[in-house]
């Protein structure tokens, strides 16, 4: 296990912790493994994925996101910004299928809220969505990477996103789903600015 995923396992556990949510390690690393198909895919919600939705999407569904990239970027910083519209869209349909549609930004002023998310479902699901992007040929300019983890409590409260990395170039970008509502698209920035700290100006997430 790498030490990143190590990190992230711990920052998990520790949240779990605090929020009082009951996560089993062993699922939640198997939901991270997953290989999704529009027929079957996992979805972590209820914090640090205490809870597990078995869902899938309609052919008319991921019609709707095939939409989204035609015609296909012709390089990485236009495909990010169709990533960025696939993954709010993808949340929106899903959230739908199990509840979830009513996810607030943030987590810790929106537990009344229902289906509401924290950082570590969204960024799981997000991977996952990312997954299903590269295994249809969507996304063809980066990779998915594993989710990343900024403070440890050491700095500030951890904070978890997904990541992808420019194939041509190497750089990476956080992927973030969890500064706004459920199916406004990600937050896709530079991954160093985002472990800096970084908060959209607009977002409701407070500083």
């Amino acid at each position: 296990m790498s030490s990143q995923i190590v990190q992230w396992c711990c920052s998990l556990y520790c949240l779990v912790l605090a929020l009082g949510a009951h996560a089993d390690m062993a699922d939640i690393n198997r939901i991270f493994r997953q290989s999704p198909s529009l027929d079957r895919m996992e979805i972590c919600h209820g914090g640090g994925c205490a809870k597990l939705s078995l869902t899938q999407l309609s052919q008319a569904e991921w019609d709707q996101i095939t939409y989204l990239f035609s015609p296909m970027p012709e390089d990485a910083q236009q495909e990010r910004l169709m990533i960025a519209r696939a993954v709010g869209k993808l949340e929106s349909l899903i959230g739908v299928n199990i509840g979830t549609a009513g996810d607030k930004a943030g987590t810790f002023n929106n537990a009344k809220f229902p289906g509401q998310l924290d950082c570590n479902d969204e960024s799981i699901n997000t991977t996952t969505y990312l997954r299903l992007l590269v295994q249809a040929g969507l996304v063809r300019h980066h990779a998915v990477e594993d989710t990343r983890t900024r403070h440890f409590f050491f700095s500030g409260w951890p904070h978890t996103t997904a990541v992808i990395r420019q194939t041509d170039t190497g750089q990476r970008y956080a992927v973030d789903s969890w500064f706004y509502d459920n199916g406004q698209p990600a937050t896709i920035v530079p991954f160093e600015v985002w472990k800096d700290g970084y908060v959209p100006e607009d977002s409701p997430v407070p500083r």
